[in-house]
């Protein structure tokens, strides 16, 4: 692939795109990104909230602490922060400078009861309305499909900003010459290959750095059910269980309300870090240099990318286990893998860990990347040794553009009724508690 390429120019795009820091788990901070719009476009502190969250939404909030609000969890904590504290410029990252007069504000506008929370009304896996009201003023926000897309600002009746038309097509509907329907294995690996590393070099510079930041503070610090620590104390310091460790540590941290930033994957920051902890760790482990490393990296997070694009943003199912098999990849990459060896790492990967659900951010995210990630190593260590998970075995087919495609379906149309039955569980929980 040559530097001149559409192909590698959009795979550069992918990159600098998809690869962007966010503090906390990006479904709250989307909340507060909303929230914060729409108080900017009331002008005045509301008086009432109302937001509206689709199922997978209010999955993800639910038990995820908000960074930044003294451990506050939930839609309405994520809400309030970014009314009270909240600078929209900032996109993902809105929730960044805090201060600690504003986290007691925060807490004293959720002592009013003015947010009210309930389920969207929507066909849309990912929805979120954020309406709020001070005296006759009314303004609303309305983020639909992905983290950052606003469809609509409107206040008092006038829409300053609709997109309706062009981001409310059904997935089956929307335009296939989308950037990312370009990735397939192979190509990623000639892109890797051939890839002037300072083309991509600053985003993934800084991933390394982000998310390698809070995998060491996750491991410093009492996070979650300190998944990483336990690996360590329980299994050693092998590359093999430090790669998972860190990266187990970092979701942990992230889960917990740390407010150190990641740099996310396909819109999950836990993803990011399975993405790209252990093949910075492998990186060190076997010395192969920065410029390997970067190359490893490019194709890792373009291999986890191409698995979420056939599954969708948010599902039931897991999307360590598509971060652990690009990790998995990059592994490979590593080790000197061509196309055969990444290819069956990624299957063996995928046919042993496509099972797990997704039931929400929250600590066992911390353990279900560790598991992934295992999966994966196991996945390059059973080609090494000439073994194998052969096609007609369960859902594995014939290649690994056919297996990533048959998880894909699995993942988006068969997990379909598990994710509504997820949500029900998840919100009857909460209503007994």
């Amino acid at each position: 692939m040559k530097r001149t390429d559409q192909r590698y120019r959009e795979y550069v795009e992918i990159l600098n795109r998809e690869l962007v820091p966010a503090m906390g788990c990006t479904e709250p901070i989307t909340i507060a990104y909303a929230a914060a719009k729409a108080r900017e476009t009331l002008g005045a502190l509301p008086q009432r909230v109302k937001v509206e969250a689709s199922g997978n939404i209010i999955k993800n909030v639910k038990s995820v602490v908000v960074p930044n609000t003294n451990h506050l969890k939930g839609i309405e904590a994520a809400a309030a922060a970014g009314i009270i504290a909240g600078d929209a410029g900032r996109v993902l990252e809105v929730l960044s400078n805090v201060s600690e007069a504003q986290k007691a504000a925060i807490a004293d506008y959720l002592a009013l009861n003015v947010i009210e929370v309930c389920r969207a009304q929507s066909d849309y896996v990912f929805d979120i309305t954020v309406t709020v009201w001070a005296g006759a003023d009314e303004a609303r926000v309305r983020i639909v499909h992905y983290h950052t897309n606003i469809v609509l600002i409107e206040k008092n009746g006038e829409k300053l900003m609709d997109q309706m038309l062009d981001c409310y097509r059904a997935p089956a509907q929307e335009k296939a010459e989308q950037p990312e329907d370009c990735l397939n294995i192979e190509e990623i690996i000639d892109f890797a290959n051939s890839l002037a590393v300072e083309d991509v070099q600053p985003v993934l510079q800084r991933q390394a750095q982000y998310n390698m930041a809070i995998a060491e503070e996750g491991l410093r610090g009492n996070y979650g059910a300190n998944i990483g620590r336990v690996l360590l104390k329980t299994y050693g310091e092998r590359v093999s269980n430090r790669a998972k460790a860190k990266a187990a540590a970092a979701s942990d941290a992230r889960m917990s309300g740390c407010e150190l930033p990641v740099v996310i994957n396909s819109g999950s920051g836990n993803q990011g870090i399975t993405a790209s902890v252990p093949v910075i760790e492998y990186a060190r482990e076997l010395g192969v240099g920065e410029d390997k490393m970067y190359r490893a990296l490019a194709l890792s997070n373009l291999v986890a990318i191409h698995q979420k694009r056939c599954i969708g943003t948010l599902s039931a199912y897991c999307g360590a286990v598509s971060a652990g098999g690009a990790a998995g990849a990059g592994i490979a990459y590593l080790h000197g893998g061509g196309l055969k060896e990444i290819a069956h790492t990624l299957v063996n990967c995928l046919a042993i860990t496509s099972g797990i659900v997704c039931d929400g951010a929250k600590s066992s995210c911390a353990a279900k990347i560790a598991v992934a990630i295992d999966a994966a190593i196991l996945g390059y260590a059973m080609y090494e040794d000439g073994q194998q998970f052969r096609a007609g075995e369960g859902i594995i087919k014939k290649g690994v553009e056919a297996t990533i495609s048959s998880v894909g379906r699995l993942g988006k149309v068969g997990m379909r009724e598990t994710d509504n039955e997820i949500i029900r569980i998840m919100i009857n929980a909460e209503e007994e508690e």
